[in-house]
């Protein structure tokens, strides 16, 4: 029973072990379905469930009819032109991460969106390219088809003929069987069900690797930005060779290209900032991206760069789209590792923003559905030769911010660059590469200042912080696909560092309440004398088992099965004794009639050492031995002051049949030494893991397993206190007692029927 009393309660049960609380409350049978049930569930068919399965399809179904087309439309328009003009420049920017001619990088902005819209979950992400999943197509199309011996830096389209038409043609079927086999591994992955795979991608993870992207970019670029020929490199160690090119040869450095790309980066920072900071005084963010390439476009034509400065320019843009082609399944097989590499990353990075704008604007995603619709988005993109697709984080934010509502701002978009595929391309031909290499490295400040979290995360959680480094040096040091390998490595391996090292404590009652904490926290502790209270917050398993039972053994202060063999090893030679009558018992204890006695410790060691495992046995003995009391002479055992363990398992979530084996070895050895163990706080299915596993027996009974540690505290106390033992067993049954710990450590009984009348 439970009473109020001010800001206080009074509560007044009996003391509760897991089987006296079963006696009197009877837990409910509860069918488990089996996996007969689950896919017999699956497999099933009705109206609904086929009528639930097409909207989950094709989400576009539930969300379209009830649009609201006087309050959107006007906002999803202006979002759709301002997303699209963006969508455009990031194209062409991030195709040259891809290393193929930037024209392709507007069919990787269309393609994706269109089959999103129908697909897609989320209403604000705007799909298309994202630089890190473009410089991770990039890596590979370099890998697989290198640069040629010709300048890549000469500007004039004619000196390079058909071998470089080749090269091209090579590198965008690469590109493109890239993301046609990331889009199907995605797809895979939906139909699969197990979008739950980006659970095993951090935010410090992503964060972490994002950053280094970031830099593999900002590393990229910097050969368009000095117009300068560099290998690619794809291995280990890949941009410290790429520095090392760059810097050998500085001196070739176009000017004219180097001050366009710093006065273009200068002026979108600062701008970005300006849109940043007056964003809610600001009705949408300046379209400084725009503004800049009219502008560059205009001075490179109007001044003719191209002839007077030697500068490298975007080059015939081909109006119109291309026959779809057919992926290279020999590039499948080279390139299985790259592609799911990029497809999770992709999905991880367009899940993680879709889930913010799902919480903020409270609508629902659906992991497998996202997969579906990004996979379906790359196979088809990658048919019309564009390249993988994810969300940018600055395209979105443009989208959202200027008032979309729906993935109609999308479609939209999609239109404007639509029209530029089609209509006036052209226009962008005179535009000199270095603007759009120097706009791919405008759109990276967010994630260069994620550096920011190193310090961040240092205070909250060190493993984080830990993992972000790691993270961030293997993709910088062993490239972006390996480096993702290593980086989900390592951060599992922290996972099993910190189950395997838990934090154990020893507690003790606060307050003289039935609050039990670490007891190096608290000042005002009460311990009871001869028990302790030992907590392990992790699960138990076979990693971990050998540092739980040594962290046990300090904290109880002695080994147990050192002292069990210590007093089998006096009872043997107490037997000895008494056999030769050379030993007198008296109430005072023992009398010993020799001084010195022959049986060396080694002896028994090495004769019978299975022996001294076994528990203690005296019954052939005409006396009784108090191990902490005065032994014959020459005969020492270690005395120990403890007479109940109590284990605090209201953490430990799993165990596995290794620990239960080497737990079930420590209980025995502390009951054998008379130390009584008790378990408190274990979940209700590991306890009954336990029994079916079947890991009591006649001396680890299933009585030592109680609800909370007060009930185990009241319980010894009970068992101790002298009071108890004037009340014959039928008062003792009829009457029921509520049990509280005075400040000197004893009982105070109440009568709980009195206290509630």
């Amino acid at each position: 029973m439970i009473e109020p009393f001010g800001n206080q309660y009074i509560v007044a049960r009996p003391v509760y072990s897991k089987n006296v609380f079963g006696e009197q409350h009877k837990k409910k049978h509860r069918y488990h379905k089996t996996f007969l049930d689950h896919l017999r569930e699956c497999c099933s068919c009705s109206s609904q469930k086929a009528k639930k399965i097409a909207l989950s399809l094709f989400p576009i179904a539930s969300w379209l009819p009830a649009y609201k087309i006087k309050e959107w439309l006007l906002s999803d328009i202006v979002s759709g032109i301002s997303t699209g003009l963006v969508a455009v420049l990031q194209g062409l920017a991030f195709a040259l991460l891809v290393t193929v001619p930037a024209g392709y990088g507007l069919y990787a902005a269309f393609f994706p969106v269109i089959i999103y819209f129908f697909f897609g979950t989320s209403r604000h992400i705007s799909v298309g390219p994202f630089p890190v999943l473009s410089m991770m197509v990039g890596a590979v199309v370099s890998r697989l088809v290198p640069d040629s011996s010709s300048d890549a830096g000469t500007s004039d389209n004619n000196l390079l003929g058909n071998d470089t038409t080749l090269l091209d043609q090579q590198r965008v079927m690469v590109a493109a069987s890239v993301t046609v086999l990331s889009g199907i591994i995605q797809l895979i992955l939906g139909v699969l069900q197990v979008g739950f795979v980006v659970i095993y991608l951090s935010d410090s993870l992503i964060s972490g690797f994002t950053t280094a992207a970031a830099i593999h970019v900002l590393v990229s670029q910097l050969k368009f930005m000095l117009q300068l020929t560099v290998p690619a490199h794809t291995d280990p160690f890949s941009i410290f060779k790429v520095l090392q090119s760059i810097f050998s040869q500085i001196e070739k450095t176009n000017i004219a290209d180097l001050v366009t790309s710093l006065i273009i980066l200068l002026i979108v920072f600062v701008v970005k900032e300006i849109n940043q900071r007056f964003k809610a005084k600001l009705p949408v963010p300046i379209p400084i991206e725009l503004i800049v390439t009219v502008i560059a476009t205009g001075v490179s034509y109007g001044f003719d760069f191209q002839n007077r400065f030697k500068v490298a320019v975007v080059g015939k843009m081909q109006s119109g789209f291309q026959p779809p082609l057919t992926p290279n399944v020999e590039i499948f097989q080279d390139t299985i590792g790259d592609s799911f590499a990029i497809a999770i990353v992709g999905f991880a990075v367009a899940f993680s923003v879709a889930s913010v704008y799902s919480l903020k604007y409270d609508y629902p995603i659906d992991g497998n559905q996202e997969l579906i619709a990004f996979g379906l988005s790359n196979i088809f993109s990658g048919s019309f030769r564009g390249f993988a697709s994810s969300t940018a984080l600055s395209r979105s934010g443009v989208q959202e911010s200027t008032g979309g509502k729906t993935q109609i701002a999308g479609l939209l978009s999609a239109i404007i660059v639509l029209i530029v595929i089609v209509a006036i391309g052209f226009l962008l031909e005179p535009l000199q590469k270095s603007v759009l290499a120097a706009l791919a490295l405008g759109n990276l400040k967010g994630m260069l200042m994620q550096f920011a979290e190193i310090g961040r995360l240092w205070r909250k959680d060190k493993y984080d912080c830990l993992i972000w480094i790691v993270t961030f040096l293997c993709a910088i040091v062993l490239g972006l696909g390996l480096g993702l390998a290593a980086s989900v490595a390592f951060q599992l391996l922290t996972i099993v560092f910190r189950t395997q090292f838990p934090k154990c404590s020893t507690l003790a009652n606060v307050g003289r309440s039935n609050i039990y904490k670490n007891r190096k926290d608290y000042s005002d502790m009460y311990e009871p004398e001869g028990v302790k209270i030992f907590r392990c917050p992790s699960p138990i398993y076979f990693a971990n088992i050998g540092f739980f039972k040594q962290k046990l053994i300090d904290a109880v202060g002695f080994n147990p099965l050192r002292i069990l063999r210590k007093r089998n090893k006096a009872l043997k030679k107490i037997r000895r004794l008494q056999k030769k009558n050379l030993l007198q018992v008296t109430p005072k204890g023992f009398i010993c009639t020799v001084d010195n006695i022959k049986d060396s410790d080694e002896e028994l060691d090495n004769n019978q050492i299975e022996e001294l495992d076994r528990p203690i046995n005296t019954d052939d003995l005409p006396f009784q031995i108090d191990w902490n009391g005065d032994l014959p002479a020459n005969i020492v055992v270690p005395r120990i002051h403890l007479h109940s363990l109590i284990l605090d398992f209201s953490a430990v979530s799993f165990l596995d049949t290794s620990s239960m084996r080497g737990l079930r070895t420590i209980l025995k050895d502390f009951l054998r030494i008379q130390v009584d163990v008790y378990i408190v706080g274990i979940d209700d299915d590991l306890a009954e893991k336990l029994t079916r596993c079947q890991f009591f027996d006649d001396e680890v009974k299933d009585s030592i397993i109680f609800l909370t540690i007060h009930d185990a505290v009241l319980h010894i106390l009970m068992k101790k206190d002298d009071s108890i033992s004037k009340f014959n067993p039928s008062q003792e049954k009829e009457m029921k007692y509520d049990f509280t710990i005075n400040t000197n450590g004893g009982l105070r009984n109440r009568e709980y029927q009195n206290m509630c009348s």
